[in-house]
């Protein structure tokens, strides 16, 4: 993962995660493609109890964080501070 995040939104699986990520670049003229993790939760081995991350990094554009807060939301996600 790059060291320079500016921003990570948290959602709750993949297809929201990937659905995300497509709707990032149709609205959006990124400067750089967002990187897409994937977090267990701690003590889970299930691939079902994982959160998904969509990391942007500085080099993908300037984004106000409420601007990411409503975003995230649409898939039932969140921002969190890097």
């Amino acid at each position: 993962m790059d060291l320079n995040v500016a921003h990570v939104l948290v959602l709750p699986d993949r297809d929201a995660a990937e659905e995300a990520v497509e709707e990032l670049a149709r609205r959006y003229e990124l400067g750089a493609e967002p990187e897409l993790v994937r977090e267990a939760l701690a003590g889970e081995d299930d691939a079902e109890d994982a959160q998904w991350l969509i990391v942007l990094s500085e080099e993908a554009g300037t984004f106000s964080a409420s601007e990411l807060d409503a975003f995230a939301g649409e898939w039932d996600g969140w921002r969190e501070a890097p």
